[in-house]
């Protein structure tokens, strides 16, 4: 069993798992990975992130793939077969992407069929990629009159983006295609954002650039590992995309204040809202989930920082909420999470166009009920990963009609939409409220 028959058959079980089972791509990685198997436990670092750069890039394809198989093949795959599906596709991946390296692509492919128990399979998957490989520059020619072939997207998310924004959804599909940069955040309370620059030059030889607009921002030109960044362990920097980083900016907590974190899983932006005060926060970290919120707890303690963490749902205050009002409140509400395609692209397998009705209503029911929890003078931040107008300005604009809020004094109306690759960050959406009158939060 060579190395890169075994690659292969990871990346298609972990890619197949998306496609059969609706699980996150991470998480099947993550299952595959820790296996007991000898052969996986004995999987050299490279191979493994190769594993990881194959499943990635079938998932990002896939769309595609899943149009150049009706073509290549004699007759369609069985409904069922998705081992076999996701095989073909990582098999694409590799001898479609110039980034790839080719060599012995197919020939591993084919062995992969064996791990995978599809011996009989072997003969469709040498022929089907070999082909493409002859015929590459027309087979992708007739994708043209298909975009969401053409652009690797599901055809109700491509037509949504062009509906929301059609002066840019060919660039917001472009971009969801890229590979993500590794974004750091780093901790100014301890190091300033140029000395950890210098750091990462001397001790690893990386470049890091600063974003202007970004204040703690550096982006790597080469990721690496975090377990190899300087000070990771001890909390002197984080990973965390420079667009997710504006919110704690935005809703700038000063020292003492009381703050809610509503929604705080996986607590990226809990532990910077407490670096960005120094720590001086009375601050709640709230989720749904008591399992996300270890993963909060975790975060803290590598920081440092310390914080009421709660488990409740955001919906009903009374639940879990002592009575007192909040300075300040983030409420970065789950969405469809269309901003962030390019980091997590099997959400472009995993979301529906009839997921979105659902957690449009569950935004709107979030802002309701949190609202009355801001003191008169607080300032509530809304904030989505999303791209799609009905979960971020339309939500916005309906809110600001029935209630008295207001948009803070220099945020775009209604509120700040991100595109992913803009300044080659993720997409985000903030909206920076606060009540237009004295008489909420007196309840």
């Amino acid at each position: 069993m060579s190395a890169g028959g075994l690659t292969r058959a990871l990346a298609a079980r972990a890619v197949a798992g998306v496609l059969a089972r609706g699980q996150t791509l991470d998480a099947a990685l993550e299952t595959l990975l820790a296996g007991t198997d000898p052969g996986i436990r004995s999987l050299a670092d490279r191979d493994r992130a190769q594993v990881r750069a194959l499943a990635f890039g079938a998932i990002r394809g896939h769309h595609r793939h899943r149009a150049l198989l009706q073509v290549l093949l004699d007759r369609p795959l069985k409904g069922g077969d998705c081992t076999l599906e996701a095989l073909l596709s990582v098999g694409l991946f590799q001898v479609a992407d110039p980034e790839q390296p080719d060599h012995a692509a197919v020939s591993a492919t084919v062995e992969a069929t064996r791990l995978l128990g599809q011996e009989r399979a072997a003969g469709l998957v040498n022929a089907s990629l070999r082909r493409y490989q002859r015929e590459a520059p027309a087979l992708l020619d007739r994708l043209r009159a298909e975009p969401a072939a053409w652009h690797s997207h599901p055809a109700w998310l491509l037509e949504q983006l062009r509906t929301d924004w059609p002066e840019h959804w060919q660039q917001i599909a472009a971009a969801n295609q890229q590979h993500p940069p590794l974004w750091l955040r780093v901790n100014r309370n301890r190091v300033s954002v140029a000395d950890y620059a210098a750091q990462l030059a001397a001790e690893l030889g990386l470049r890091a650039t600063p974003l202007d607009g970004f204040p703690d921002a550096l982006k790597l030109d080469v990721p690496v590992p975090v377990q190899r960044l300087p000070g990771f362990a001890d909390g002197l920097v984080s990973v965390q995309d420079a667009a997710s980083q504006l919110a704690a900016h935005l809703l700038a907590p000063e020292p003492g204040m009381r703050v809610l974190d509503a929604c705080a899983a996986p607590g990226g932006k809990t532990g910077h809202l407490l670096e960005h005060a120094g720590g001086q926060l009375d601050l709640t970290a709230l989720d749904i989930s008591a399992e996300r919120l270890t993963q909060v707890e975790s975060n803290l303690r590598r920081l440092g920082q310390r914080a009421t963490v709660l488990v409740g749902d955001a919906t009903e205050p009374a639940t879990w909420w002592d009575g007192r009002l909040f300075d300040r409140i983030l409420l970065d509400v789950p969405c469809t999470a269309t901003g962030v395609i390019r980091r997590h692209p099997d959400i472009k397998l995993l979301r529906r166009a009839a997921d979105v009705p659902a957690l449009v209503d569950r935004q709107r029911l979030l802002l309701e009920r949190l609202w009355p929890l801001l003191k008169p003078e607080g300032r509530l931040l809304y904030s989505t990963c999303s791209l799609l107008r009905a979960e971020n300005q339309e939500q916005v604009g309906r809110f600001l009609a029935q209630f008295p809020a207001r948009l803070e004094p220099g945020t775009p109306h209604p509120g700040l939409q991100l595109f992913p690759g803009e300044r080659d960050t993720d997409g985000f959406y903030y909206a920076l409220m606060a009540p237009s009158t004295r008489e909420l939060g007196t309840g």
